[in-house]
């Protein structure tokens, strides 16, 4: 077993866990959906999320490509990958008891946690590329990580709704042309 192999595995379980707490809450909503009040910015998120674990477990085969890797390298991915799970943790709610859920309540409750934690997540990604690679993003790949964090940074300051109702959409679309743009085949390196 080589060395990417070797540490792939404790990445995919923290992926597979993030997809996990995202359908765990999906199965919840439809489970208790008479005492769910539906919020559907939330619902974007979460399948916003479920596209970034599937995006971020597929173009990690790029790193099998890093022969030689240390303790930092790892820990930087690491980080990225449970980031991203803490945010799949975070946004959808927990379904336990006979209470109501407020679906809205919830995501203004933690809007600026996870919208704070998903600048850290990219924060996170754009020091991986130097600390593995030892470059930068660049082009497109940097032009879409600014667009996310300045959302991102947006939607931690403000409660206005519409904002977030349009910046969710937007950045789902935006998403899946970052995919396509950027991901449809497996990539080939570092």
């Amino acid at each position: 077993m080589d060395a990417f192999n070797y540490l792939s595995v404790l990445l995919s379980i923290i992926l597979g866990l993030a997809i996990t707490q995202i359908l765990k809450g999906v199965r919840g909503m439809v489970l208790a959906r008479g005492r769910v009040r539906l919020y559907w910015p939330s619902l974007v998120l979460a399948a916003f999320l479920f596209m970034l674990a599937v995006q971020m477990w597929w173009s990690s085969f790029g790193l099998s490509e890093v022969k030689s890797w240390n303790f930092g390298m790892f820990t930087v991915v690491l980080l990225q990958t449970t980031t991203l799970y803490l945010l799949a943790a975070i946004v959808l709610p927990d379904f336990f008891g006979e209470q109501p859920v407020d679906l809205r309540k919830h995501y203004f409750e933690h809007h600026r946690l996870f919208f704070g934690l998903f600048v850290v997540t990219l924060l996170i990604s754009l020091l991986k590329d130097q600390i593995i690679g030892g470059h930068p993003k660049q082009g497109t790949d940097l032009a879409f990580h600014f667009g996310f964090l300045a959302v991102s940074l947006a939607a931690a300051i403000t409660r206005n709704e519409v904002f977030h109702k349009i910046a969710c959409v937007a950045s789902t679309l935006a998403f899946a042309s970052y995919i396509a743009l950027l991901f449809t085949k497996l990539p080939v390196g570092g």
